[in-house]
C-alpha cells in the first residue's frame, strides 16, 4: 500500500514555489493546493512580474485550482503556503470554501489571525509546518533587499 503524503511533504513542494519566487526577485511565498492526496495547482508570489499587488501565491493557487476542477469551490482541498494568509487572500479562501487551510511561518503583522479575518466557518486552519524553514527564506529576501538599498 501507497503511503499518503503529510503535511511536511506538501509544504515542502510550497517551500519549492517560494524559491521560485525568490529566484524571480518576488517574496518568497510558495502555495500549493492538494486534492485527493495530488497537487493539483502550484503558484507563487508574482506582485512584481504581473506588477499586480493582488498577486500573491494563494491568489494565484486558487485560480488554478478552480480552473483544474472547472468550479469555483475548493470543497475537500488543502491549501498549503509558506505564510500565514494575509487578509485578501484569507477573504478569497473563504470565498472559494476551501476545506483545510495549511501555513509555514505566522504572519505577526499582516496576517489574517492578527487582523481577525474569518475563514469560511467549515475551513479548518493548522500552522508552523516547517515554519522555521519558511521563516528564514523571507528573512534572507529581506535582508538582502534591505543590503541593496
Amino acid at each position: 500500500m501507497i503511503k499518503p503524503y503529510d503535511d511536511t511533504y506538501f509544504m515542502q513542494r510550497a517551500l519549492q514555489e517560494a524559491e521560485e519566487a525568490y529566484s524571480q526577485g518576488e517574496v518568497p511565498i510558495g502555495a500549493v493546493i492538494v486534492a485527493k492526496n495530488k497537487i493539483i495547482a502550484r503558484a507563487h508570489n508574482l506582485t512584481e512580474t504581473l506588477n499586480d499587488v493582488t498577486a500573491h501565491a494563494e491568489m494565484q493557487a486558487i485560480t488554478a485550482a478552480a480552473n483544474f476542477l472547472g468550479g469555483k469551490y475548493l470543497i475537500d482541498c488543502t491549501l498549503y503556503v509558506t505564510i500565514e494568509p494575509c487578509q485578501m487572500c484569507a477573504g478569497a479562501l473563504f470565498w472559494s470554501q476551501i476545506s483545510k487551510v495549511v501555513y509555514g511561518a505566522r504572519d505577526q503583522q499582516r496576517g489574517c489571525i492578527e487582523m481577525g479575518t474569518k475563514l469560511h466557518p467549515k475551513t479548518k486552519m493548522t500552522g508552523g509546518i516547517l515554519a522555521e524553514d519558511c521563516s528564514k527564506l523571507l528573512k534572507r529576501f529581506f535582508l538582502e533587499k534591505r543590503n541593496l538599498n
